[in-house]
Parts: C-alpha cells; structure tokens; sequence
C-alpha cells in the first residue's frame, strides 16, 4: 500500500517519508478500512515533532488518528456484514503504530462510526467533514457537554472559529444554548455563521464586564483554548456551579486563582483527547455524526492535499491554516 511514515522525530520535511508498505490485515475484533480522506490535526504534527519531549513510542509510526473510508476486510469476531460500510474512525493512531496516512489502516472494529448517506451532500463531502470529526470533535463535543445537556445554559468558547472551538460553538447551539464566542475581530463573521448568539474580541479591556452584561448570573460552561492566559478572566464570570473545560494551554503549570474560583463551586477539566473513556468517546462520535449529518456541523476544509505532500500539509498546520487540512487518499 502507498503510505506515509517516519521513524524518527524532527521537522516535516526531515522525516516524513512516503512510499511502499506491506498491506495490513485485521486480527481480532478489528477491521480494515480502505481510506479516502485522512484528517490532520495539531496533535499529529506534536506526535511527529516530539511535543513535551517524548519519545517515539514505536520504531515506525504512519500518523494520523483520523480519517473515512470504506470497511473492506474484517478481522475475527466482527460480522462480515460491516464490509462495504462507508465509516469514519477516531483514535487509528492513539497508541497504535500506523494511522490513516495510508491507503489502508486497521482500527479495532468499536473505533469506526458509520456514516450514513445525506440527501443533500456527497459521500465525498462527508467523507472529507468526517475525516475531521476525531480528535478535535470529540474533545470540541467534551468540552461543551463533559456535564450534561446544555439547553437553557450559558455556554463560552474561547477561540470560537478554531477546530475544537468552532465544532464546540456549532455543538452548543445545537444543544440550545445562548453561545458567546469570544474570537478576533476578523473572525466576527465565521464565529456568527457557526452559531454563536453574541460575538466579543478577545482583545477589549472590558470584556469581562462585556460577558457579564449578557450573562448577568455568569457563565455556565466554558470551553478554553487556553487555560493559562485565560483562567483570571474565566474566575470573573463563572456561575456558580459552573465548569471550565480547558484543551489547551500556554504555560505547562499556570497559577490560579484558588478562592474566587472556589467560592463559585467550579469545576475544572483538563482534557486530553486520547485518554477519554471510550463510552465518552463513543457517544461523543454519535452525536457528532447526527449533527453532521442533519446538516447542523461543518468544518472549514483549508486545504485538500493529495498523500506525496504530507510534509506541506503539516507545515500549514503548524504555520496556522486558517482551517482544517486533509490528505486525499482515494
């Protein structure tokens, strides 16, 4: 199979290479998926670029944990009624070997999603918005509903048009919540278009009054792109009860501020999209599909790049793409 690999850490170009690999079959419980679409995500280019200083976990490693594609061979104990599925899958290189950067990838059976025809798309236009959905989807869906409906809440997103952010903002007025995004001012338009109920510059001096003026009580969930710079903000306009839900952030051990925070009874979540149980994981997938589907979720495609480029499409992920990346593969 044609495929994309790196055996070593370091920079795009440096190390990504692209050509032969054996074709993969499945064992137990796993199914193999011929891949159309693969969909890069900024964890991919960490794993490829040793992030925090790790290690590679494996002496070859095809990145990327998503993708879609057809289910065209299964292992043992997976009904043969699944080939011929058209699914998305989740996870294919979260502390597994080879990813989706590859005509083929093996992913146990309970990591794909089916996705279902639309009326009113094309399979390949559902196959490139699936392809997106896995790391930064299910973390955006988390981050909004880590503690329970949202219907009649106040729901913030830092960094609204982002790819956690913007599925996160989408997600949340889905679940019939008043949604503020708090973005730049360019980005005022994309953040209304996905949803959001009021629009505010993350750069205003007042902005905490801002928030306060349209959520009075405070703000019931949040979804944070980054803790650190955030949090003396967030402490400000929470409601009591309320949960910060952080993805990211730019300092690796931030202080907080213990007492206003307590006083309001918040809780906090730090996320790291691999390590979600898998029911959380599998019931984020759904939903996720549903609004998709349904025509309520969309994400921004910046660029469509065939596989023998895959060192350009990481080097635009991390140069900032202004959306998503994708590798067509088929």
């Amino acid at each position: 199979m044609r495929a994309a690999w790196y055996d070593r850490r370091g920079s795009a170009r440096e190390v990504l290479v692209v050509g032969d690999l054996p074709d993969p079959h499945p064992g137990p419980g796993e199914v193999r998926i011929a891949v159309t679409v693969s969909g890069l995500s900024p964890g991919d280019v960490k794993k490829r670029s040793s992030w925090l200083g790790t290690d590679m976990a494996f002496p070859k490693v095809v990145p990327h944990s998503d993708g879609a594609g057809v289910i065209d061979e299964v292992g043992s104990g997976v009904s043969a009624s699944r080939i011929g599925t058209r699914v998305w899958c989740y996870g294919a290189q979260s502390y597994r070997p080879f990813g989706t950067a590859a005509e083929y990838v093996v992913v146990p059976t309970a990591l794909t999603v089916p996705l279902p025809l639309s009326a009113t798309r094309s399979d390949r236009w559902l196959a490139e918005q699936a392809a997106c959905l896995g790391i930064a989807g299910i973390t955006g869906h988390r981050a909004v509903f880590a503690d329970g409906p949202v219907e009649g809440l106040h729901v913030l997103v830092w960094g609204a048009t982002g790819g956690v952010g913007s599925i996160g903002t989408q997600m949340a007025r889905r679940g019939n919540a008043t949604v503020l995004a708090i973005v730049r001012t360019a980005q005022f338009e994309q953040a209304r278009t996905l949803g959001a109920h009021h629009v505010l510059d993350a750069t205003r001096p007042d902005l905490t009054q801002a928030i306060r003026a349209i959520a009075p009580t405070g703000v019931h969930r949040i979804a944070d792109v980054d803790f650190a710079a955030h949090i003396d903000i967030n402490a400000q306009i929470v409601a009591v009860g309320a949960t910060i839900c952080s993805f990211a952030t730019s300092v690796d051990q931030p202080a907080i501020p213990y007492w206003t925070l307590g006083f309001a009874d918040t809780c906090l979540r730090l996320l790291g999209s691999d390590d979600f149980s898998p029911t959380v994981k599998a019931h984020a997938a759904a939903e996720l599909t549903d609004a998709l589907v349904e025509g309520a979720l969309q994400s921004h495609i910046a660029q469509r790049m065939p596989l023998e480029q895959i060192a350009e499409a990481h080097e635009l992920v991390e140069a900032g793409a202004g959306g998503r990346v994708v590798l067509e593969i088929a």
